[in-house]
């Protein structure tokens, strides 16, 4: 059968397809799938042959562009925080790892599957558990070829504490323009907002300045100046026009945009993504001549305006934390206890259960110290208590990851290493010139 169809993706960066392919109808019938001609309305079946236009979610109507209302992307109360690279036992093997990491991501909405710059292809999912499964779902899709994985590593996120010391200053390559720039934290919940969708790049600027004015406590002027949001355009970053009365601003607004999309994405300290930071344009020099002012001068200037600015806000680490629901009798609870303080663990609620013995616990655990948190409780407490973990919140380290010795800065290491950096971070000379 053929069947001409309008696919309305769920990522608003897709475009309408007009596609023509060749499907089979299968209809669930027990154990078996039986292949039908026709389904009525009300009942689900299975189409093959779609796989190879929808990536994650897609809308199928029959409407023209115009009309067609696609149905909204599920949203997911947890986030990739906990990553593993996978590679094959042979290499020979390479194509079919490839092909199983594009079927895994599209049979799992929550999955991440992308290449690094050292060309390593990475796994990321919510937790040890989820991802101990997506690799049994890979196994399986690479057709008997075996995969060697890494130790789990988790993401973490570049943020920093207060506003920059001093307004900095990067010059471009051939010396005839100049960017300044500040840097400082975005207001509390502006972050979740943002990656909530309540305020977003593709927002109305009145109704954004509105719900900034009266909620964060913005400027209505100054929130119509928003250049863009970061990193890949909806991320939890901004960049904030400051400047009055410059030339030929607008004509370099798109090349700092590129530079503020790469510098979001890889961050000063070790090239994890930016959350919660605020960039400003507090002015800028260019030449009047426009062939000394293009990307080439303008991009790679403004990436490391933006690195400079970071490191003098006092830049500090987000670590993911997961919110822990524990079921356990009475007997088992100083068991669970121990457990929780090893693992920096903090409980905020404890509440028995009406007519049980059983108490719900409730703690916020970091995700980097949850593997081997559920057989190190099942051990403590006999076997008595059951974790659940849920994805909840990014906490500030208190630690200064600049500072050698600290947790944060071991943790900077770890990750530098990881990913085949330099040991040392760049100092914020490199990255900034003297006013």
């Amino acid at each position: 059968m053929k069947l001409s169809f309008s696919i309305k993706c769920d990522n608003k960066k897709s475009n309408t397809k007009e596609q023509s392919v060749a499907y089979r109808l299968h209809s669930k019938m027990g154990k078996k799938q039986e292949t039908v001609e026709d389904v009525p309305c009300g009942n689900m079946v299975d189409m093959v042959g779609l796989d190879q236009f929808i990536t994650k979610s897609a809308t199928l109507t029959n409407e023209k562009e115009v009309d067609a209302h696609p149905i909204c992307a599920m949203k997911f109360s947890i986030s990739p925080v906990v990553r593993v690279a996978v590679q094959c036992t042979v290499a020979s093997d390479l194509p079919k790892l490839v092909e199983g990491l594009k079927r895994l991501a599209k049979s799992d909405p929550m999955v991440l599957c992308y290449i690094e710059e050292s060309g390593e292809h990475i796994v990321a999912d919510a937790g040890e558990l989820y991802l101990e499964i997506c690799l049994k779902d890979l196994q399986d899709f690479m057709d008997g070829a075996e995969i060697i994985r890494s130790d789990p590593v988790v993401s973490f996120r570049e943020t920093i504490l207060e506003r920059s010391c001093r307004t900095v200053m990067r010059k471009s390559p051939n010396k005839h323009n100049r960017l300044y720039m500040e840097a400082r934290p975005v207001e509390e919940g502006l972050a979740e907002a943002i990656d909530d969708g309540r305020i977003g790049p593709r927002d109305d600027p009145k109704n954004r300045s509105k719900i900034l004015a009266e909620e964060y406590g913005w400027d209505k002027d100054l929130a119509k100046k928003i250049w863009c949001f970061g990193p890949q355009t909806t991320g939890p970053n901004m960049v904030v026009d400051m400047c009055k009365g410059v030339q030929f601003l607008n004509e370099i607004k798109n090349s700092v945009v590129v530079g503020f999309q790469w510098a979001s994405k890889e961050g000063a300290l070790a090239e994890e993504n930016m959350r919660g930071i605020c960039f400003e344009v507090c002015d800028v020099v260019l030449h009047a001549d426009a062939i000394h002012r293009g990307g080439g001068q303008i991009i790679p200037t403004a990436r490391r305006v933006f690195y400079a600015a970071q490191l003098t806000a006092k830049p500090r680490l987000l670590e993911p934390v997961y919110l822990v629901e524990i079921q356990a009798p009475e007997q088992a609870l100083g068991g669970m206890y121990s457990v929780l303080n090893q693992k920096r663990g903090h409980v905020f609620e404890e509440m028995q259960r009406p007519g049980t013995p059983l108490y719900n616990i409730k703690a916020y655990l970091p995700v980097f110290e949850s593997f081997g948190f559920s057989s190190t409780l099942r051990v403590a407490t006999s076997g008595q208590a059951f974790p659940q973990c849920v994805f909840d919140h990014w906490d500030m380290m208190s630690s200064d990851p600049l500072e050698p010795g600290s947790r944060a800065g071991a943790h900077v290491a770890d990750i530098r290493c990881w990913k085949g950096l330099r040991e040392q971070m760049t100092p914020l000379s490199e990255y900034e010139d003297r006013l």
